[in-house]
């Protein structure tokens, strides 16, 4: 099949007997069959989007931070996260004992559920759902961000489940995405000899996609990134939610980081994992800007998130003095597996010379090299 693409380009993969294997492969599934014709595969384009970018301010340094715009929501999540961080005193805590500390966790929860909150409400497909206020940057605006950041209460209570805000002062007429389960993904971060950049991440969905092979590759189930449910109890759509030719929401999260001023690359890096990709990329990204950690440093600092409920922390990674300060703000946390799968490079400069440092994930396969 390969070959045949090399050959005949994309239209031996979209039309033709590889195109009617994939679609006899679905319409005649025995316990599940699909309505996929010849027609949709025809008529499917790639579609090329600009970057989402987004400023963010570590040590004195202005970096430019950029990402996959909708329908990812990644972009979106990752620069609320830290802009809103930003805006609280998690700037100015450093890591104790090589851990983040418990009041750093508190506080990058309650951002965290904010920004999900949001995420829930807001992201999909663009060309069926609209931004709040007629922009995505709407939601990554700093008054904006600063009004979301004033709802966190340092000393605690947790929020534990967050409401979506109105970015761009206009109300929405769609409803919260219930939460459901996202998983399976790749990532690689690569930078070339000439100082060009990939932060590539790619999916199938779950492991093994639909579990439906064709001519030795894998059928995906990206479906089930749509919101199960088309409208909530009152009857008000989903922004996610199925419609013929929309593109699902991806919680993707490649991620390139430049230095404002001289636009050079400082960084690329991503992961797999779900949801939780959102929040092993902005780990890493707090990791090497803001506490100085090398790539490699930055992957093997233990895993913390919340999907706006649970403060998850990765299993018999963090004292039980810190799991038991986060409860004590009324937080409900949770230890489990939280695996990622980062891939991440920096891009300095030593004696006029450009310095590479990569890092991968030992959590999951994935090795540095370099020539």
């Amino acid at each position: 099949m390969l070959r045949r693409i090399a050959t005949e380009g994309s239209r031996a993969f979209y039309e033709g007997d590889i195109a009617r294997a994939i679609v006899d492969k679905v319409q005649r599934h025995p316990t599940n069959p699909g309505k996929l014709a010849m027609a949709d595969l025809a008529g499917y384009q790639p579609k090329k989007r600009a970057p989402l970018c987004h400023d963010y301010r570590a040590h004195g340094r202005d970096f430019s931070i950029c990402g996959f715009p909708p329908p990812s929501s990644g972009a979106i999540a990752v620069g609320q996260i830290l802009g809103i961080l930003n805006q609280t005193a998690a700037p100015t805590m450093q890591l104790q004992d090589g851990l983040p500390s418990a009041d750093f966790l508190h506080l990058y929860t309650e951002a965290s559920r904010l920004a999900f909150a949001d995420r829930g409400q807001y992201v999909a497909d663009p060309d069926f759902v609209q931004p709040p206020g007629g922009s995505w940057t709407s939601l990554l605006a700093p008054d904006y961000l600063a009004q979301r950041a004033r709802l966190i209460q340092p000393a605690g209570p947790s929020m534990k489940t967050a409401i979506p805000g109105t970015p761009g002062r206009v109300a929405t007429g769609h409803a919260p995405m219930p939460d459901q389960p996202e998983h399976g993904t790749s990532h690689i971060s690569i930078v070339d000899g000439f100082g060009n950049a990939i932060a590539m991440t790619t999916t199938i969905e779950d492991q093994f996609g639909a579990r439906q092979m064709v001519r030795g590759f894998l059928l995906n189930n990206e479906l089930t990134d749509f919101s199960f449910a088309p409208v909530d109890a009152q009857g008000r759509p989903i922004a996610n939610r199925v419609q013929p030719g929309k593109r699902p929401r991806s919680s993707m999260a490649p991620t390139l980081v430049f230095d404002k001023a001289t636009k050079q690359l400082v960084m690329t890096g991503g992961s797999p994992g779900g949801a939780l990709i959102i929040h092993f990329t902005t780990k890493t990204v707090l990791g090497v800007l803001n506490w100085g950690l090398t790539p490699q440093q930055a992957i093997d600092l233990p895993n913390f998130a919340s999907l706006n409920g649970p403060s998850l922390l990765e299993e018999n990674r963090f004292p039980p003095a810190t799991v038991e300060a986060l409860r004590a703000r009324g937080a409900e946390v949770r230890e489990q597996a939280l695996t990622s799968g980062l891939q991440a490079i920096t891009v300095g400069n030593a004696h006029g010379k450009p310095v590479l440092l990569g890092g991968a994930d030992p959590r999951r396969e994935g090795i540095v090299m370099g020539d």
